[in-house]
Protein backbone atom coordinates (compact mmCIF):
# COMPACT_ATOMS: atom_id res chain seq x y z
CA UNK A 1 0.00 0.00 0.00
CA UNK A 2 1.52 3.30 -0.91
CA UNK A 3 2.00 5.64 2.19
CA UNK A 4 -0.04 8.49 2.62
CA UNK A 5 1.97 11.54 0.96
CA UNK A 6 1.92 15.19 3.12
CA UNK A 7 1.61 17.88 0.28
CA UNK A 8 2.56 21.38 0.78
CA UNK A 9 -0.31 23.87 1.79
CA UNK A 10 -1.16 24.72 -1.68
CA UNK A 11 -4.93 24.04 -2.86
CA UNK A 12 -4.24 21.85 -5.67
CA UNK A 13 -1.98 19.49 -4.07
CA UNK A 14 -4.14 19.15 -1.48
CA UNK A 15 -7.43 18.46 -3.54
CA UNK A 16 -4.83 15.52 -5.26
CA UNK A 17 -3.78 13.57 -2.02
CA UNK A 18 -7.74 13.85 -0.80
CA UNK A 19 -8.61 12.36 -3.93
CA UNK A 20 -6.02 9.76 -3.83
CA UNK A 21 -6.53 9.06 -0.59
CA UNK A 22 -10.29 8.96 -0.63
CA UNK A 23 -10.24 7.54 -4.27
CA UNK A 24 -13.39 9.74 -5.10
CA UNK A 25 -13.08 12.71 -7.12
CA UNK A 26 -16.40 14.71 -7.08
CA UNK A 27 -16.23 17.54 -4.51
CA UNK A 28 -19.47 18.48 -5.40
CA UNK A 29 -19.99 22.55 -5.74
CA UNK A 30 -16.74 24.03 -5.82
CA UNK A 31 -18.26 27.09 -3.70
CA UNK A 32 -15.72 26.26 -0.57
CA UNK A 33 -12.44 26.97 -3.15
CA UNK A 34 -12.51 30.72 -2.09
CA UNK A 35 -12.89 30.31 1.91
CA UNK A 36 -9.98 28.06 0.75
CA UNK A 37 -7.93 30.17 -1.06
CA UNK A 38 -8.27 33.00 1.41
CA UNK A 39 -7.11 30.51 4.39
CA UNK A 40 -3.93 29.44 2.44
CA UNK A 41 -2.83 32.83 2.02
CA UNK A 42 -3.37 33.96 5.47
CA UNK A 43 -1.51 30.80 6.76
CA UNK A 44 0.89 31.60 4.50
CA UNK A 45 1.84 35.43 5.05
CA UNK A 46 0.70 35.41 8.67
CA UNK A 47 0.28 32.47 10.79
CA UNK A 48 3.90 31.21 11.60
CA UNK A 49 3.40 27.72 11.49
CA UNK A 50 6.17 25.05 12.49
CA UNK A 51 7.79 22.40 10.36
CA UNK A 52 5.16 20.24 12.43
CA UNK A 53 2.27 22.90 11.99
CA UNK A 54 2.16 22.61 8.23
CA UNK A 55 2.13 19.22 8.03
CA UNK A 56 -0.53 19.05 10.86
CA UNK A 57 -2.61 21.45 8.67
CA UNK A 58 -2.31 19.76 5.80
CA UNK A 59 -3.46 16.26 7.44
CA UNK A 60 -6.30 18.43 8.64
CA UNK A 61 -7.48 19.91 5.36
CA UNK A 62 -6.56 16.82 3.39
CA UNK A 63 -9.22 14.81 6.11
CA UNK A 64 -11.98 17.46 5.52
CA UNK A 65 -11.51 17.30 1.98
CA UNK A 66 -11.80 13.42 2.56
CA UNK A 67 -14.95 13.78 4.35
CA UNK A 68 -16.59 15.94 1.46
CA UNK A 69 -16.00 13.40 -1.03
CA UNK A 70 -17.49 10.78 0.97
CA UNK A 71 -20.47 12.65 2.07
CA UNK A 72 -21.34 13.99 -1.99
CA UNK A 73 -20.36 10.16 -3.15
CA UNK A 74 -22.69 8.65 -0.28
CA UNK A 75 -25.70 11.04 -0.75
CA UNK A 76 -25.68 10.27 -4.74
CA UNK A 77 -25.92 6.42 -3.48
CA UNK A 78 -28.51 7.60 -0.74
CA UNK A 79 -29.99 10.58 -2.07
CA UNK A 80 -33.29 9.80 0.53
CA UNK A 81 -30.59 11.16 2.83
CA UNK A 82 -31.79 14.98 1.64
CA UNK A 83 -35.26 14.11 2.58
CA UNK A 84 -34.49 13.81 5.95
CA UNK A 85 -36.63 16.58 8.07
CA UNK A 86 -34.90 17.60 10.88
CA UNK A 87 -35.81 20.36 13.49
CA UNK A 88 -33.81 22.82 14.94
CA UNK A 89 -35.43 23.99 18.36
CA UNK A 90 -32.33 26.01 19.54
CA UNK A 91 -29.63 28.18 18.46
CA UNK A 92 -27.20 29.00 21.35
CA UNK A 93 -25.11 31.75 20.51
CA UNK A 94 -22.86 34.52 22.85
CA UNK A 95 -19.22 34.98 23.31
CA UNK A 96 -16.81 32.04 24.20
CA UNK A 97 -16.57 31.44 27.67
CA UNK A 98 -20.31 32.81 28.95
CA UNK A 99 -22.19 29.30 29.74
CA UNK A 100 -22.49 28.34 26.11
CA UNK A 101 -21.64 24.94 26.32
CA UNK A 102 -22.99 24.52 29.75
CA UNK A 103 -26.41 25.58 28.45
CA UNK A 104 -26.09 23.25 25.35
CA UNK A 105 -24.83 20.01 27.02
CA UNK A 106 -27.90 20.35 29.35
CA UNK A 107 -30.46 20.61 27.40
CA UNK A 108 -28.95 17.57 24.53
CA UNK A 109 -29.25 15.46 27.96
CA UNK A 110 -33.41 16.51 27.94
CA UNK A 111 -35.36 13.78 26.10
CA UNK A 112 -36.45 14.27 22.68
CA UNK A 113 -33.56 16.11 22.12
CA UNK A 114 -30.34 15.87 20.11
CA UNK A 115 -26.70 17.55 19.24
CA UNK A 116 -23.90 17.55 17.08
CA UNK A 117 -20.94 14.69 19.14
CA UNK A 118 -17.72 15.51 19.05
CA UNK A 119 -16.34 12.25 17.36
CA UNK A 120 -19.29 12.42 14.12
CA UNK A 121 -18.05 16.29 14.03
CA UNK A 122 -14.66 15.12 13.26
CA UNK A 123 -15.56 12.55 10.70
CA UNK A 124 -19.35 12.68 10.15
CA UNK A 125 -19.02 10.63 6.88
CA UNK A 126 -19.04 7.12 7.18
CA UNK A 127 -15.83 5.27 6.08
CA UNK A 128 -15.51 2.47 3.07
CA UNK A 129 -16.85 -0.69 4.26
CA UNK A 130 -18.98 0.81 7.38
CA UNK A 131 -21.84 -0.79 8.95
CA UNK A 132 -24.66 1.37 9.34
CA UNK A 133 -24.90 2.43 12.40
CA UNK A 134 -21.40 0.87 12.98
CA UNK A 135 -18.72 3.82 12.74
CA UNK A 136 -16.05 1.91 15.02
CA UNK A 137 -13.12 2.88 12.87
CA UNK A 138 -14.26 6.70 12.94
CA UNK A 139 -14.71 6.61 16.51
CA UNK A 140 -10.86 5.16 16.75
CA UNK A 141 -9.90 7.85 14.15
CA UNK A 142 -11.66 10.47 16.30
CA UNK A 143 -9.95 8.70 19.46
CA UNK A 144 -6.60 9.46 17.60
CA UNK A 145 -7.28 13.18 17.44
CA UNK A 146 -8.50 13.52 21.07
CA UNK A 147 -5.43 12.01 22.25
CA UNK A 148 -3.12 14.40 19.94
CA UNK A 149 -5.26 17.14 21.72
CA UNK A 150 -4.69 15.77 24.82
CA UNK A 151 -0.86 15.02 24.43
CA UNK A 152 -0.55 18.68 22.89
CA UNK A 153 -2.79 20.52 25.32
CA UNK A 154 -2.51 19.11 28.47
CA UNK A 155 -4.47 21.61 30.52
CA UNK A 156 -7.01 21.74 27.75
CA UNK A 157 -10.13 20.63 29.84
CA UNK A 158 -9.86 23.00 31.99
CA UNK A 159 -10.54 25.07 29.69
CA UNK A 160 -13.15 23.77 27.31
CA UNK A 161 -13.94 20.58 28.60
CA UNK A 162 -14.77 17.53 25.93
CA UNK A 163 -15.20 13.97 25.14
CA UNK A 164 -15.93 11.98 22.46
CA UNK A 165 -19.44 11.36 23.01
CA UNK A 166 -20.40 14.84 24.51
CA UNK A 167 -21.86 17.56 22.67
CA UNK A 168 -19.97 20.11 20.56
CA UNK A 169 -19.99 22.63 18.23
CA UNK A 170 -21.09 22.81 14.31
CA UNK A 171 -17.84 25.32 13.80
CA UNK A 172 -16.27 21.95 13.35
CA UNK A 173 -18.44 21.33 10.75
CA UNK A 174 -18.79 24.48 9.18
CA UNK A 175 -14.93 24.26 9.32
CA UNK A 176 -14.64 21.67 7.15
CA UNK A 177 -15.96 23.80 4.57
CA UNK A 178 -12.95 26.78 5.33
CA UNK A 179 -15.80 29.34 6.46
CA UNK A 180 -16.31 30.43 10.15
CA UNK A 181 -14.34 31.90 13.26
CA UNK A 182 -13.18 28.12 14.02
CA UNK A 183 -10.61 28.95 11.34
CA UNK A 184 -8.73 31.77 13.71
CA UNK A 185 -9.30 29.64 16.76
CA UNK A 186 -6.51 27.79 15.68
CA UNK A 187 -3.87 30.34 13.16
CA UNK A 188 -3.18 33.97 13.67
CA UNK A 189 -4.91 34.96 10.61
CA UNK A 190 -6.31 38.30 10.76
CA UNK A 191 -6.90 38.85 6.55
CA UNK A 192 -9.03 35.92 6.45
CA UNK A 193 -11.09 36.83 9.75
CA UNK A 194 -11.32 40.44 8.03
CA UNK A 195 -12.64 38.82 4.98
CA UNK A 196 -14.93 36.51 6.44
CA UNK A 197 -16.72 40.15 7.87
CA UNK A 198 -18.23 40.37 4.64
CA UNK A 199 -18.12 36.91 2.96
CA UNK A 200 -21.15 35.22 2.34
CA UNK A 201 -22.40 32.50 4.43
CA UNK A 202 -25.12 30.86 2.86
CA UNK A 203 -23.54 28.37 1.09
CA UNK A 204 -22.18 26.98 4.32
CA UNK A 205 -25.09 27.09 6.60
CA UNK A 206 -27.12 25.22 3.40
CA UNK A 207 -24.48 22.66 3.56
CA UNK A 208 -24.55 22.43 7.50
CA UNK A 209 -28.57 22.00 7.49
CA UNK A 210 -27.29 19.00 4.78
CA UNK A 211 -25.02 17.46 7.27
CA UNK A 212 -27.41 17.39 10.27
CA UNK A 213 -29.54 15.31 8.09
CA UNK A 214 -27.02 13.24 6.97
CA UNK A 215 -26.11 12.29 10.63
CA UNK A 216 -29.98 11.72 11.06
CA UNK A 217 -29.81 9.72 8.61
CA UNK A 218 -26.85 7.73 9.79
CA UNK A 219 -28.57 7.67 12.97
CA UNK A 220 -32.34 6.50 12.92
CA UNK A 221 -32.75 7.51 16.88
CA UNK A 222 -32.43 11.02 16.21
CA UNK A 223 -35.89 11.01 14.17
CA UNK A 224 -38.56 13.13 15.90
CA UNK A 225 -35.72 14.87 18.13
CA UNK A 226 -35.01 18.32 18.13
CA UNK A 227 -31.41 19.24 17.35
CA UNK A 228 -29.71 21.98 20.08
CA UNK A 229 -26.96 23.98 17.88
CA UNK A 230 -24.52 25.83 19.93
CA UNK A 231 -21.27 27.44 18.35
CA UNK A 232 -20.01 31.49 19.06
CA UNK A 233 -19.23 31.24 15.22
CA UNK A 234 -22.74 31.68 14.45
CA UNK A 235 -21.97 35.49 15.70
CA UNK A 236 -20.42 36.20 12.03
CA UNK A 237 -23.78 35.52 10.51
CA UNK A 238 -26.80 35.77 12.66
CA UNK A 239 -28.92 36.39 10.11
CA UNK A 240 -28.00 33.63 7.76
CA UNK A 241 -28.29 31.59 10.89
CA UNK A 242 -31.97 32.55 11.32
CA UNK A 243 -32.88 32.54 7.57
CA UNK A 244 -31.54 28.72 7.72
CA UNK A 245 -33.30 27.36 10.56
CA UNK A 246 -36.23 29.64 10.35
CA UNK A 247 -38.10 28.23 13.58
CA UNK A 248 -35.34 27.80 16.04
CA UNK A 249 -35.08 30.28 19.25
CA UNK A 250 -31.95 31.65 19.57
CA UNK A 251 -30.45 31.90 23.53
CA UNK A 252 -27.75 34.30 23.69
CA UNK A 253 -25.50 33.58 26.83
CA UNK A 254 -24.21 36.55 28.61
CA UNK A 255 -20.98 37.40 30.77
CA UNK A 256 -18.87 40.34 31.20
CA UNK A 257 -16.61 40.38 28.45
CA UNK A 258 -14.09 41.89 30.76
CA UNK A 259 -13.72 38.35 31.64
CA UNK A 260 -14.50 35.93 28.60
CA UNK A 261 -12.13 37.67 26.49
CA UNK A 262 -8.79 37.29 28.41
CA UNK A 263 -10.14 33.61 28.53
CA UNK A 264 -10.99 33.18 25.09
CA UNK A 265 -7.38 34.23 24.29
CA UNK A 266 -6.06 31.22 26.11
CA UNK A 267 -7.76 28.92 24.44
CA UNK A 268 -6.96 30.38 21.22
CA UNK A 269 -3.19 30.59 22.52
CA UNK A 270 -3.76 26.99 23.83
CA UNK A 271 -4.92 25.90 19.86
CA UNK A 272 -2.50 27.98 18.22
CA UNK A 273 0.26 26.57 20.37
CA UNK A 274 -0.19 23.52 18.45
CA UNK A 275 0.94 24.30 14.88
CA UNK A 276 2.97 27.57 15.52
CA UNK A 277 6.00 28.01 18.19
CA UNK A 278 5.15 32.12 17.83
CA UNK A 279 1.95 32.80 18.84
CA UNK A 280 1.74 36.77 18.73
CA UNK A 281 0.02 36.59 22.25
CA UNK A 282 0.38 39.86 23.08
CA UNK A 283 -1.89 41.28 19.31
CA UNK A 284 -3.84 38.74 19.68
CA UNK A 285 -5.95 39.95 22.68
CA UNK A 286 -6.60 43.98 21.30
CA UNK A 287 -7.30 42.00 17.97
CA UNK A 288 -10.10 39.20 19.43
CA UNK A 289 -11.52 42.43 21.67
CA UNK A 290 -12.35 44.32 18.02
CA UNK A 291 -13.68 41.60 16.43
CA UNK A 292 -15.80 39.56 18.71
CA UNK A 293 -17.55 43.26 19.65
CA UNK A 294 -17.79 44.03 16.00
CA UNK A 295 -20.12 41.22 15.52
CA UNK A 296 -21.68 41.72 19.04
CA UNK A 297 -22.28 45.09 17.38
CA UNK A 298 -23.88 43.66 14.73
CA UNK A 299 -26.22 41.02 16.60
CA UNK A 300 -27.31 43.52 18.53
CA UNK A 301 -28.20 45.56 15.56
CA UNK A 302 -30.17 42.70 14.14
CA UNK A 303 -32.30 42.35 17.50
CA UNK A 304 -33.46 46.09 16.73
CA UNK A 305 -34.26 45.32 13.48
CA UNK A 306 -36.50 41.97 14.17
CA UNK A 307 -37.49 42.39 17.21
CA UNK A 308 -36.72 40.05 20.48
CA UNK A 309 -39.52 37.56 20.61
CA UNK A 310 -37.08 34.90 18.64
CA UNK A 311 -34.48 35.84 21.99
CA UNK A 312 -33.99 34.28 25.06
CA UNK A 313 -31.24 36.04 27.37
CA UNK A 314 -29.07 33.99 29.69
CA UNK A 315 -26.67 35.59 32.43
CA UNK A 316 -24.07 33.36 33.44
CA UNK A 317 -24.46 34.10 37.12
CA UNK A 318 -28.15 32.57 37.05
CA UNK A 319 -26.46 29.55 34.84
CA UNK A 320 -24.73 28.96 37.84
CA UNK A 321 -26.65 29.47 40.49
CA UNK A 322 -30.03 28.13 39.26
CA UNK A 323 -29.56 26.27 35.96
CA UNK A 324 -32.63 24.13 35.87
CA UNK A 325 -34.59 27.82 35.98
CA UNK A 326 -32.34 28.96 32.92
CA UNK A 327 -33.48 25.46 30.85
CA UNK A 328 -36.99 26.21 32.03
CA UNK A 329 -36.94 29.55 30.54
CA UNK A 330 -35.67 27.75 27.40
CA UNK A 331 -38.43 25.14 27.25
CA UNK A 332 -41.32 27.79 27.77
CA UNK A 333 -39.59 29.65 25.08
CA UNK A 334 -40.16 26.59 22.52
CA UNK A 335 -43.66 26.04 23.93
CA UNK A 336 -42.47 22.64 26.01
CA UNK A 337 -43.24 21.26 29.14
CA UNK A 338 -40.18 20.20 30.98
CA UNK A 339 -41.29 16.48 32.29
CA UNK A 340 -39.84 14.77 35.68
CA UNK A 341 -37.89 12.65 33.13
CA UNK A 342 -36.22 15.72 31.80
CA UNK A 343 -35.51 17.48 35.55
CA UNK A 344 -34.06 13.97 36.32
CA UNK A 345 -31.31 14.22 33.27
CA UNK A 346 -30.78 17.47 33.87
CA UNK A 347 -30.05 16.95 37.35
CA UNK A 348 -27.96 13.88 36.42
CA UNK A 349 -25.88 16.14 33.96
CA UNK A 350 -25.31 18.60 36.28
CA UNK A 351 -23.81 16.07 38.90
CA UNK A 352 -21.42 14.56 36.60
CA UNK A 353 -20.01 17.97 34.98
CA UNK A 354 -19.45 19.94 38.57
CA UNK A 355 -16.53 22.24 38.23
CA UNK A 356 -14.81 21.46 41.07
CA UNK A 357 -13.97 18.03 39.00
CA UNK A 358 -11.86 20.16 36.86
CA UNK A 359 -8.76 21.92 37.37
CA UNK A 360 -9.09 26.00 37.23
CA UNK A 361 -8.43 27.45 33.79
CA UNK A 362 -6.07 30.69 34.95
CA UNK A 363 -5.51 33.50 32.67
CA UNK A 364 -4.64 36.96 32.71
CA UNK A 365 -5.05 40.51 30.88
CA UNK A 366 -1.75 41.22 30.63
CA UNK A 367 -0.21 38.52 28.93
CA UNK A 368 -2.18 39.03 25.77
CA UNK A 369 -2.09 42.56 25.25
CA UNK A 370 -4.93 44.07 27.11
CA UNK A 371 -6.45 46.41 29.48
CA UNK A 372 -9.45 46.84 31.30
CA UNK A 373 -9.73 50.22 29.39
CA UNK A 374 -9.48 49.08 26.20
CA UNK A 375 -11.98 46.11 27.02
CA UNK A 376 -14.57 48.30 28.45
CA UNK A 377 -13.78 50.81 25.39
CA UNK A 378 -14.76 47.34 22.72
CA UNK A 379 -17.70 46.45 24.58
CA UNK A 380 -19.35 49.78 25.73
CA UNK A 381 -22.56 49.12 24.38
CA UNK A 382 -22.94 45.34 25.01
CA UNK A 383 -21.98 45.96 28.65
CA UNK A 384 -24.20 48.65 29.11
CA UNK A 385 -27.43 46.65 28.19
CA UNK A 386 -26.45 42.70 28.61
CA UNK A 387 -24.07 42.72 31.88
CA UNK A 388 -26.10 42.76 34.92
Amino acid sequence: MDANITPLLEREALLAEARRRAALDDFGSEWFFEPLDVMLEATHKEARLSAAGQGYEAERIINYLMNRLRTIDAIKRHPEILDEEITVAVAILGLSRTGSTKTHRMLCSAAGMTGLRWWEAQFPCPFPGEVRGQPVARRRAAQEIFDLWMQSMPDFMSIHPMSLDQPDEEAILTDQFFIGTAVECFQWVPSYARWLETADQHQAYQELRTQLKFLQWQDQSRRGKAWILKTPSHLSAPDVLLETFPGSVIVMTHRDPLKTIPSYCSMNAALMGMKSDDVPLRELGPFLSKRWSWMLHNLMALRERIGDDRFVDIQYEDLLTAPLDQVRRIFQKIGRDMTPEDETALKSWLDDNKREKRSPHIYDLETYGLTEELLKSDFAAYRAKYVT
